[in-house]
Parts: C-alpha cells; structure tokens; sequence
C-alpha cells in the first residue's frame, strides 16, 4: 500500500522527529482511552514482565487502534523515515504510573542497521513536564556517540491529547518522571523496514503480538535506502 509523500521532510530529516499536532479529532479520544483501559494486563500477565512503574495496555486488534496506525500523516512521516518498503509491526499501550516513568536518556536503536526503524507515541491524554512526558534531544539521531548524561539538550515536549510523535530509534530520547501522577496513557507503535521482518516473527510471541504485520511503500519522492541522507544514518 503506498503512503503520501511528507510534506516537512527537511524538518524531520534534521530533526530526526515530527510531533504531529491534533492529528486524533477531539471526539475520537474517549473511545481510543477507554480501549485503553479495557485492555490494561498486569505485568506478570505478559510473557516477558513490564517495568513495574509502567502500566501497560494489549490493544493491537482493536479496530479502532488499528485505524490510528495507519493515519496517512503517520504513514508518510515513517516512510520519510525509513526510505523503503516497511511494516507496522506492534502497537501497545503505555502509561506511567504516579511517581514512576523516569528514563535515562537512551536510543532505542535501529533493528539492524541505521534507519530502519521508526516509531510513534499517541498521546491519549494532555501531556507535560507535570505527568511525565517524554523528551527529545532534536538532531542527535546521526551522532555516532551521545553522552547520555548530558541532558542540556533536551526538549520535555507537551501538547494535548491527540498528538502523535513519530521519530527515528536512533533519536536520543527518555521518558519522564510522573510527578504529579495525572493520567498519561498513550498507544506506542513500531514500524520496521522489511529485511527485519524475519527476525520480527522470531521474537513476536515474546511481545504478545497478535496482530498480523501491516505492509506500506513508501512515498515515491522519499530517500531511498543507500541515498545520502542523515536518516539513514547515524
């Protein structure tokens, strides 16, 4: 399936991430919260146990999540990213728990080599500095080191409800401390280019991944893999 073209691609090939203002419609975020919390499981119920200050949710079937994921301006903003044939190959709910959430700044990597996976954080609920929300370091996703404790770079994002973040896994990132102890769910997807599919399905049942993997092109005027581009390095 092919996606639209992207229209800030020099902002995000910079930046190595897009927020994406408004792009859930106001009256679509009490159905998409409710999913939410209908499908919390415990930590012990996952087949790999979850960070004991993180709730977590199994949503990946739900139609209505499913819709979220392929939103034409998420598409064309992963496959911005990727800069080839990719796949939509998780979705779950996360929400910080009150007094928990903080990470280290941190990458989380691409799968197998640089560029070859993106990911997007929907934001269910209004997020800040007050109840956790992540931060950025824009621009560091080409550096081939990062001192992880130098944090003057970085950006706490905030927004409303219905925002959705998209960036590369090479972008230096960490969640945050939920320090008031509001409400912050949100619906984390991964997207990967598609020589990882293999290793994907070899370790899927590891995520209680239940969905089939969703297939994308990307936008015809997208970088492609092996062009010179900071994307898809770093």
């Amino acid at each position: 399936m092919p996606v639209p073209a992207f229209g800030d691609r020099d902002a995000l090939e910079r930046d190595g991430f897009v927020l994406l203002r408004g792009a859930i419609p106001a009256e679509a975020i009490p159905g998409l919260q409710a999913t939410f919390d209908a499908g919390v499981l415990p930590n012990h119920d996952w087949p790999v146990p979850r960070g004991a200050d993180w709730r977590h949710a199994l949503l990946d079937t739900e139609p209505g999540v499913q819709a979220v994921c392929r939103l034409p301006a998420v598409l064309a903003a992963v496959g911005a990213l990727i800069g080839e044939r990719f796949f939509l190959a998780q979705v779950e709910g996360r929400e910080p728990l009150p007094g928990g959430g903080h990470q280290g700044l941190h990458r989380d990597l691409s799968a197998q080599r640089p560029g070859d996976t993106a990911l997007a954080i929907v934001f269910l609920d209004d997020y800040g500095p007050a109840n956790g929300a992540t931060r950025v370091v824009p621009g560091s996703h080409p550096l081939a080191s990062f001192d992880f404790s130098d944090t003057s770079r970085a950006v706490q994002l905030s927004g409303r409800a219905g925002d959705i973040l998209v960036f590369t896994a090479d972008l230096v990132h960490a969640g945050s401390l939920n320090v008031t102890g509001g409400r912050r769910r949100s619906l984390l997807m991964s997207f990967f280019a598609a020589p990882v599919y293999e290793s994907h399905l070899a370790t899927a049942h590891l995520r209680n991944i239940r969905m089939p993997a969703a297939w994308f092109d990307p936008p015809a005027s997208g970088p492609q893999r092996g062009a010179t581009s900071t994307l898809s390095t770093g």
